[in-house]
């Protein structure tokens, strides 16, 4: 069983030395994973040190960051990549707050996180829904610019008795456009 440790810095000016001597003061480290210059809004399966280190990890290890953070700042990426190591029966131990996540205290902070990554979630699409609707309401249009005159395409496709496929060809848009401006037209 291995006791592995995960640094990580967000610019070139920071180093990891600080985080580096945090956790070697309080554990024996068989093996260092590092990420330099990688901020934490880069999904952690997108980092070079991370994807070595759930590539490294077995059944039994721990993994220990000197704050959780340092998993990444994005709730929902922080707590999916607990939740793999996890189910790979790895433990995670946050050195700034205190928990191991293999622990009863730990798997409640767990649920904490993941409680809070689905406030996050719900918080986000919100957002999103209230942007569109005041872009609709500002009379913005939403999407792509139509591309297709839906009384050609199915002026087209009736002079000549063409399928739905050979219409979207001959158009070069897809069966569901021909569908949509037929339908259109026909109503």
């Amino acid at each position: 069983m291995a006791v592995v440790a995960y640094v990580r810095v967000s610019s070139d000016g920071q180093s990891t030395e600080s985080q580096q001597y945090k956790i070697s003061e309080l554990y024996s480290i068989d093996k260092w994973f590092i990420d330099e210059a990688v901020s934490g809004v880069v999904k952690s399966s997108q980092r070079e040190g991370m994807k070595a280190l759930l590539a490294y990890v077995r059944e039994g290890d721990t993994v220990i960051v000197s704050a959780i953070d340092r998993l990444g700042r994005d709730t929902i990426d922080v707590l999916e990549t607990v939740s793999l190591m996890q189910s790979q029966s790895v433990s995670v131990v946050s050195l700034r707050e205190g928990f191991d996540l293999s622990t009863p205290i730990g798997k409640a902070m767990l649920t904490m996180l993941s409680a809070v990554a689905e406030l996050e979630r719900s918080n986000i699409k919100a957002r999103q829904m209230a942007g569109i609707e005041k872009a609709r309401s500002e009379g913005k249009n939403l999407g792509r610019d139509k591309v297709i005159n839906d009384e050609s395409v199915a002026s087209w496709r009736a002079s000549n008795q063409a399928s739905i496929k050979a219409t979207a060809e001959y158009f070069k848009i897809s069966t569901a456009s021909v569908k949509r401006a037929c339908r259109k037209v026909a109503s």
